[in-house]
């Protein structure tokens, strides 16, 4: 028994064809249409006129018959004896001939065709233009996903170039570096920036490993599905158009008895139509070689020549082992969600063919919508569990099994109003951006940059019985040894919530900070880097208030921020948000100054409380903001609905409101 040729083994890497497959089996259905609808109209003025029509008919099929039959740019040699094998053009031809027979129709039959035939075929001609839409709206995004692990590719392999020349320059510095302490300052330099070299070359092979992976997938699962699913999408087109064609064919039979042999003619063809036949020549006549894009490899700098090969020495290794934990964290999160996911799509398969099979059930269309949609977000759910894999895996090897401790930090984002020392550079940290993090069990403090560069071995994390002083813990720096797991214990893994698909998308949104304002009463001229000039009337919001120090920190209207006296400023009532003028009342809460609107144009349900659902025309308003709105986070915008929540939703499930 031969094996069924689908698109996705046979025709790999032709989306743009099956498309135009697509599209001119969808004006194959607007010909038919257009062909009942016309001939309604001339049967109640000219019988005669009818053979007229199925005459223009035959001509509009004849210019339609080759896209339909072989595509518009086969492969290989054609005649006429291969346009007859296709089931759908014969049946086509055949329902023509009849309509040459049944001139004499009379005029009653026009109002069935048209209420019966003529509406149904645009139904189906509308939604089949839609659900094609759909899939190249979803192609487009899987191109995008492959196109991003690319860019992220050759990005950092910019970045390591940079990083390489940079190697070079204090390199330079060192060598032409005399005096004793400018010269232990540039062997520091050169250390760090050495360090920071190799962190970007590791960077550089996981995007590497990461865009082959994600090359694999798309080649390998993603494209064929894809294809598979227009297979599937044509080949109910085409039964759901036979089916009201043939439904057609029995109006003609009760109201037109003496034409019984003509109708039963089509109606003889139209049951030959064969999706699969069809599908099977036009496979024949639209092979192609195909070969699989070769896979990326590392390239050495120009400058900084180094081999391929993860660097494993003390400080890069920390950071891979951070990097891993990371990863084990995001994956063992991402398990359930495709786990579930995984059996959504199998529960709504078994139903797409038992509707099929039987369409009383139900509206086998939806059912078919709701499982392409499953399928669509399982595949971006697996290709996020393709890329921690790919990081998990690179970094398991190149570290051969010596993973760190596994007590891990739990650090914070926090501001610092007095410079403080980072543990890991030993440089300062101040800022009232939250330039650096503390870690909530053991209660140190680092840079942002540093966060990944401190070995998991945390003191508030790790069980009692281990006597590690903080100075014990933290004494790997950049120039360290390799970090020892021996006193290294895991810790124990809390309960955690399963996440909604926009749980995986990047994003540093954050709530933003209201802070009262204070009006100053005395000029103060600064004395310190720390502290901000202020001059007499104007307005500043107060960031930190008065601990006891006689201190406090404010911001000015010009973005400057800095510590005054308290006695130098006074209080007012109101509140203003950093950089967000207070709402007016014509303004709903928490809606941008911009007062952008989008419109729902696709039904979603909210699969999380930071979500919020859609309905199809909905008006939404969009948030402002560094993070809010449309800045929110790639895929995903922020607003407000109807009834005054806040939250999330894909950005491709609507459209801007002008």
């Amino acid at each position: 028994m031969s094996v069924r040729q689908t698109y996705g083994r046979n025709l790999p890497d032709q989306v743009d064809c099956l498309a135009n497959l697509s599209t001119a089996q969808l004006e194959l259905i607007s010909d038919v249409r257009e062909l009942y609808r016309d001939r309604a109209a001339l049967e109640r003025e000219y019988a005669s006129k009818l053979q007229v029509l199925a005459g223009k008919a035959g001509d509009k099929k004849s210019k339609q018959v080759t896209a339909l039959v072989v595509g518009t740019e086969p492969t290989k040699t054609w005649d006429e004896d291969v346009i007859q094998k296709s089931t759908l053009e014969n049946a086509y031809s055949q329902l023509i001939t009849s309509m040459l027979h049944t001139a004499q129709d009379h005029i009653n039959l026009a109002d069935t065709l048209n209420l019966q035939v003529v509406d149904a075929l645009k139904a189906t001609e509308r939604r089949h233009e839609e659900a094609t839409k759909k899939q190249m709206q979803y192609f487009q995004k899987l191109l995008s996903e492959r196109d991003r692990a690319y860019t992220d590719r050759v990005k950092n392999k910019r970045k390591y170039d940079d990083e390489c020349t940079e190697v070079e320059s204090y390199r330079q510095k060192q060598e032409r570096s005399t005096d004793d302490r400018h010269a232990e300052r540039a062997a520091k330099q050169y250390e760090q920036q050495q360090v920071d070299m190799l962190n970007s070359k590791n960077v550089y092979l996981i995007s590497i490993v990461i865009a082959n992976h994600m090359k694999t997938k798309f080649y390998n699962e993603d494209l064929p599905a894809l294809e598979d699913q227009f297979q599937d999408l044509q080949s109910q087109l085409l039964t759901t158009t036979v089916s009201i064609m043939l439904h057609a064919q029995e109006i003609h039979k009760g109201h037109l008895e003496a034409l019984k042999a003509h109708i039963t003619a089509a109606e003889s063809m139209l049951g030959a139509v064969s999706p699969s036949k069809d599908q099977d020549l036009f496979i024949e006549y639209n092979i192609k070689p195909f070969t699989l894009p070769q896979d990326w490899s590392f390239e050495p700098n120009m400058i900084h020549y180094d081999s391929h090969d993860m660097s494993v020495e003390a400080a890069p290794k920390v950071v891979l082992q951070n990097r891993l934990g990371r990863c084990r964290t995001k994956l063992q999160e991402l398990n359930p969600v495709l786990d579930a996911k995984r059996k959504e799509v199998e529960q709504l398969k078994k139903l797409r063919i038992a509707y099929s099979a039987d369409r009383s059930l139900g509206d086998v269309d939806e059912i078919s919508d709701n499982y392409l949609e499953a399928v669509h977000q399982f595949s971006f759910y697996t290709t996020s569990e393709y890329v921690l894999k790919a990081e998990i895996d690179t970094i398991t090897t190149a570290l051969g099994g010596d993973e760190g401790a596994q007590s891990p930090h739990t650090f914070k984002s926090s501001s610092f109003s007095i410079p403080t020392t980072c543990v890991y550079c030993k440089s300062s940290i101040w800022g009232l951006s939250k330039q650096g993090k503390t870690c909530k069990a053991c209660g140190i403090s680092v840079h942002s940059k540093c966060e990944l560069k401190i070995p998991a071995d945390c003191p508030g994390n790790r069980s009692s019985g281990h006597n590690h002083t903080m100075s014990d813990t933290f004494s790997i720096s950049r120039s360290s040894s390799t970090v020892s797991r021996s006193d290294s214990h895991v810790s124990s893994v809390s309960t955690r919530v399963t996440p909604t698909p926009s749980s995986f998308t990047p994003t540093t949104h954050a709530l933003e900070e209201v802070h009262p304002a204070a009006r100053v009463l005395f000029d103060f001229s600064p004395t310190s880097p720390f502290e901000l000039a202020v001059f007499e009337g104007t307005s500043v919001e107060v960031l930190e208030e008065d601990d006891g120090s006689g201190w406090v920190k404010v911001a000015d209207n010009t973005g400057g921020k800095g510590l005054v006296p308290s006695s130098y400023i006074q209080f007012t009532d109101a509140l203003v948000a950093p950089d967000q003028e207070p709402p007016t009342a014509s303004e709903p809460s928490g809606a941008g100054r911009a007062g952008e609107h989008v419109r729902g144009i696709y039904q979603y349900q909210a699969q999380g409380p930071d979500e919020i659902s859609l309905q199809e025309g909905e008006l939404i308003t969009l948030t402002d903001g560094l993070t809010g709105g449309r800045n929110y986070a790639d895929g995903w915008w922020e607003g407000i609905d109807a009834s005054g929540k806040k939250g999330i939703f894909p950005s491709n499930y609507v459209e801007l409101v002008g």
